[in-house]
């Protein structure tokens, strides 16, 4: 695949030989060309019109959000997943008539917040208007979590069910869809830098025409279990106050599902073992440190993970999703060279 792609838009034409190899490539991953919609009936459509948009967006690369390199380096990625995932939003966005509000499930280091960046610029190429919110930009003010931790200390970091204004995510939304066009919509921001770090909401984004809101966060879109998964729970829940903390924090995630409720679609970036998201932040920070800058000690990593494994571990809230064809349209399996090892749709898949 990749010589053909490399060839392609480098300039040299694809005879229909060159298609029918890219078609095959796509239709042997059965569950893959599912969830992008390829049939042998409409694959040569499909590869056709994803060839060109290729072709189109060889002229934009310079463009995306990526570390300075040829687009042959990218031509997987944009081949696999970006350029179809692009195209579904599309189509998705068609088949309605307001904006199309997307989300983003992904832990830390699974690369959602690069790849929303990535969606905004290709979907402007495709010449529709995509705006980016995380859940972090609806945390609740600092003096507010600071009132917050007087009540519950255990909410010592931002980031678990507790620490959002669910309110102010709701309103967002609703003003998304209701906006008329040339209407100007806020859409909040919050600062990690304020206050020595804790942060704070800072002035809002104005944007207006919005098609595609594209909503991510590290368990947006994860829903309630039964309490007695607690019982035998993964690490690093051990203790009792652990496990008491993963059920408060269940609970908490019932607060979250209006929000929820408020997505179109859903999509879940995960990878292929929960634990490589802790290998990812330790080498993020090791590298900040060969550069001179500060970073994180590893056991302060350690600390900081199990802490969010511990409010919401991976392997009791993420895995079900990955089953959950009812709320979530697309399953991404990042590997440990984050690359994608599998995509699929639970609703139209078997995994």
């Amino acid at each position: 695949m990749a010589p053909l792609l490399t060839a392609y838009v480098s300039g040299s034409a694809l005879d229909d030989a060159h298609r029918q190899q890219l078609l095959a490539w796509e239709l042997a991953d059965p569950r893959r060309a599912v969830a992008w919609g390829i049939t042998a009936e409409n694959g040569a459509a499909q590869i056709e019109e994803r060839l060109g948009w290729l072709q189109t967006l060889a002229a934009h690369h310079h463009t995306l959000p990526l570390p300075p390199a040829p687009m042959e380096r990218y031509l997987g990625l944009y081949w696999r997943l970006w350029v179809p995932l692009a195209l579904t939003l599309k189509q998705a966005r068609d088949a309605q008539a307001g904006p199309l509000i997307q989300g983003v499930l992904g832990g830390q280091g699974t690369g959602k917040t690069t790849l929303t960046l990535i969606l905004r610029h290709i979907l402007q190429v495709m010449g529709y208007r995509a705006v980016g919110l995380s859940i972090d930009d609806i945390y609740k003010t600092y003096r507010d979590r600071q009132a917050l931790i007087q009540v519950d200390p255990r909410l010592r970091w931002r980031g678990p069910p507790g620490t959002h204004d669910i309110d102010l995510g709701l309103a967002t939304l609703a003003q998304i869809r209701a906006a008329k066009a040339g209407e100007a919509v806020a859409l909040p921001r919050f600062d990690k830098s304020l206050h020595g770090g804790e942060g704070d909401r800072t002035d809002p984004e104005w944007v207006q025409d919005v098609d595609i809101l594209l909503f991510e966060g590290w368990f947006l879109g994860a829903r309630p279990i039964d309490p007695a998964q607690f019982d035998q729970a993964p690490p690093p829940i051990v203790t009792e106050a652990d496990r008491q903390f993963a059920r408060d924090m269940n609970a908490e995630l019932v607060t979250y599902l209006p929000l929820w409720d408020g997505l179109d679609r859903l999509m879940v970036l995960c990878p292929a073992d929960y634990r490589l998201s802790k290998q990812w932040r330790k080498d993020a920070e090791h590298q900040m440190k060969a550069q001179g800058k500060t970073g994180m000690s590893d056991a302060t990593i350690d600390a900081f993970v199990d802490y969010f494994w511990c409010a919401l571990h991976p392997e009791l809230f993420i895995a079900v999703l990955k089953r959950d064809g009812e709320h979530v349209n697309l399953v991404v399996e990042i590997d440990r060279d984050r690359t994608p090892r599998a995509i699929y749709s639970p609703a139209l898949a078997i995994i």
